[in-house]
């Protein structure tokens, strides 16, 4: 073997070294950052954002036949991050409402926000369903809860989060938020505040359940 030769096998010898050596500290590197970022969130452990349905305004909400209903309505959500050291980046938030476990309204897209360590935000959505048809069943059952003055719904929020610890931010969970309540439609009295022509505002102060 000629002196040349040696000498190239030799370099490659210590490149390999060198490329070993780099990987492995690379790989030690990346191995520190997670077991740190994990050490921080079991140490923070977030909690799920809360949310309160505080009042429901109708506008319209009439049953045309058998199966066709017509609804706007308004309401009013409250989020709260109970996290002291956790922000929530909410990346999507689309709201509509459910009677008897039947879509009654539209998707309602509520633009993108950021809500810091224990803070708040109020969403305040308006709901609408033109003539769409329902189960016959249902249709039936509508009239006859409005006759009786309360209308049982379900207000739903289905969210995309991501959370913010620091310069970290997670990747993207699914919240499914469901707010059940029951409206006294036909009773204003005592219960509820005229505020546009017929409109009527209802107080309810309910709280949702939120599942990831």
């Amino acid at each position: 073997m000629g002196e040349n030769e040696k000498v190239c096998n030799h370099h490659k010898d210590c490149r390999r070294k060198i490329l070993r050596r780099i990987f492995s500290a690379v790989l030690i590197l990346l191995f520190l950052i997670l077991l740190t970022i994990l050490i921080i969130w079991a140490v923070l452990r977030p909690k799920k954002p809360s949310f309160i349905l505080e009042d429901a305004t109708i506008f319209v909400l009439n049953v045309t036949s058998p199966n066709i209903i017509s609804v706007t309505l308004q309401v009013t959500v409250v989020a709260h991050n109970p996290n002291h050291r956790i922000g929530v980046y909410y990346d999507k938030i689309s709201v509509f409402a459910a009677y008897h476990s039947q879509q009654i309204t539209i998707y309602t897209v509520i633009p993108p926000v950021y809500q810091p360590q224990k803070g708040y935000n109020v969403w305040s959505p308006f709901l609408y369903a033109n003539d769409v048809p329902i189960a016959p069943f249902n249709g039936i059952q509508l009239s006859s809860d409005q006759s009786c003055g309360r209308v049982p719904m379900v207000i739903n929020l289905n969210t995309r989060v991501r959370w913010r610890v620091g310069f970290f931010i997670s990747g993207r969970y699914h919240f499914r938020v469901t707010c059940p309540t029951t409206i006294p439609i036909g009773n204003p009295g005592g219960y509820g505040v005229i505020v546009e022509g017929s409109a009527i505002k209802y107080h309810l102060s309910q709280r949702c359940k939120v599942d990831v």
